[in-house]
């Protein structure tokens, strides 16, 4: 946390307005951020809202024209803001910036360099795991942007709305730019805007297989096309199918259960998800080549 505040604070861009979303926390962080870090504005929330909820709290507490999201277990580069406001000075149709988030303690390995969506409708991130360089050193447009850290024009925003609180923790940065995209807002990836991330403090294991078997039904359920899934109803079968055999061949492990409880309880919500689906079509204002130029096998 400290390192992500004063990597925050030695930013190049000025003004960077910092605010800290406490999820009711009860280890003295609170406490540290205003003896230490005064000129950060604190929003301390009375329960634990999820990622979704705090994230969404930060959002509508900001001022900017932009807004970015990022984990408190990261480091930025100095002139990351910087990068991130000149790329949108570049793009006007994007709504999203996505930076180049590199592992903590491997800075020559990528975990992200912008997400990407399949066919079938499972997402991931691009890049990870693979050393930094080419094709990852060059701007590109890619579907979304990883929720430890992107940036979001308010204009976008204000139009497609927040992050859906439903979600909870995980994929809700990808549930994002499916509206985004429906509506037209594209997201860049700017390799030279650079996070660094240590990947184990935020979450992982039997908690984040549960919300992916959840949240990767609800992804399609909500924001997948009609025509397009009618292009491709196969694979995104084939793709749950798959992701439920392997599962059950690894059942002895607790992230295996998870992953099946997880898409049981998609299943069983799917009423609920699918009356949101008409809100979220209703954006669309691009055509269907725009939206299968977009999913990779």
């Amino acid at each position: 946390m400290q390192t992500c505040f004063d990597s925050l604070l030695a930013q190049t861009h000025s003004p960077v307005e910092i605010i800290v979303v406490d999820n009711a926390s009860e280890d003295g962080s609170q406490a540290f951020i205003r003896e230490h870090y005064p000129t950060i504005r604190l929003l301390a929330l009375d329960e634990n809202r999820g990622f979704t909820g705090a994230c969404n709290a930060g959002m509508q507490a900001a001022q900017g024209d932009i807004v970015v999201l990022l984990n408190n277990d990261t480091q930025v580069e100095p002139d990351w803001a910087e990068q991130i406001a000149a790329a949108f000075a570049r793009h006007p149709d994007a709504g999203m910036v996505a930076s180049k988030m590199l592992l903590f303690d491997r800075r020559d390995t990528l975990h992200t360099a912008g997400d990407f969506m399949r066919v079938n409708g499972l997402p991931g991130n691009r890049g990870v795991w693979q050393p930094d360089g080419p094709p990852f050193d060059q701007e590109a447009y890619v579907f979304s942007a990883c929720g430890g850290s992107a940036a979001y024009r308010r204009a976008m925003l204000d139009e497609v709305g927040l992050l859906d609180d439903d979600f909870f923790f995980s994929a809700e940065d990808v549930d994002l730019g499916w509206r985004a995209q429906l509506a037209g807002w594209r997201c860049v990836y700017v390799p030279q805007a650079v996070v660094y991330h240590h990947l184990s403090a935020t979450g992982g294991g039997k908690t984040a297989s549960y919300y992916n078997g959840r949240n990767f039904i609800w992804l399609i359920a909500k924001n997948y096309p009609g025509d397009l899934l009618r292009r491709h109803w196969r694979a995104v079968l084939a793709g749950q199918i798959g992701r439920a055999a392997e599962a059950i061949r690894a059942w002895r492990g607790e992230a295996a259960r998870a992953t099946l409880r997880g898409m049981l309880t998609g299943l069983l919500t799917l009423p609920h998800v699918l009356r949101k689906r008409r809100q979220v079509q209703a954006l669309r204002t691009v055509p269907l080549d725009y939206l299968d130029d977009l999913l990779c096998d």
